[in-house]
């Protein structure tokens, strides 16, 4: 991915100088020639927002440990072509300014007074438009982060889950031990407690054989 978004960057750096170098010639100009290359940069600038896009697009898929780096070129270029757009601006209204002020005096100044004004709310909207934008991508970060939490909590939690099962069935085991040993132990008393009644039997078998012999002579 990084691969590709380094593609655009020079793409965007070979276009933007073009632009650059098209709008100083601007105000020199007059006539269909400032027609024409005022479309031409136009057409450029459209596709410079076109590389942006791509650019922005390829930062979204790009690990989030690493997007950060990316996301201030990104955001460096933005800005660059927001000071583009504010000169080409300039640029278009540079000649007809001063051609218009000598011929027509106070009524031309108003009116490129009332262009300027116009200008200057529409590079507004264009900000608020460009924050909104921003503020957009944000909340799709955040919510590719939420959804990557969430995945973990989910793991974990199953995690947590399988081994209560293996702490459920060791216990079953141990259990099971512990009532195997408990009759184990109890036979062993058992079978001790039968030696002992057998050998007193025995003990005492002789003990009457020998008195009853004894007795009998």
């Amino acid at each position: 991915m990084s691969s590709d978004f380094e593609a655009y960057e020079q793409d965007f750096g070979t276009l933007t100088a073009e632009v650059t170098n098209k709008i100083g010639r601007i105000p020199k100009l007059s006539g269909e020639e400032k027609t024409q290359l005022v479309l031409n940069v136009d057409k450029q600038l459209e596709e410079v927002r076109e590389l942006l896009e791509q650019m922005d697009l390829e930062v979204r898929e790009i690990p989030i440990q690493s997007r950060a780096m990316f996301n201030g070129r990104l955001k460096s270029y933005k800005q660059e072509i927001e000071k583009l757009e504010k000169d080409f601006k300039r640029s278009r209204i540079a000649y007809s300014d001063e051609v218009r002020n000598e011929l027509l005096g106070d009524e031309a100044s108003s009116s490129e007074n009332q262009r300027a004004h116009l200008l200057d709310n529409t590079e507004k909207l264009e900000r608020s438009s460009r924050r909104l934008e921003a503020g957009y991508q944000i909340a799709v970060e955040t919510e590719q982060v939420g959804q990557e939490i969430l995945s973990n909590l989910n793991s974990d939690r199953e995690k947590i889950q399988r081994a209560r099962e293996r702490l459920r069935e060791t216990d079953a085991n141990l259990g099971k031990s512990s009532r195997i040993l408990t009759g184990m132990l109890r036979r062993i008393i058992q079978n001790r407690a039968l030696v002992f009644i057998l050998g007193a039997i025995i003990l005492l078998t002789i003990i009457l054989a020998i008195y009853f012999n004894l007795r009998g002579h």
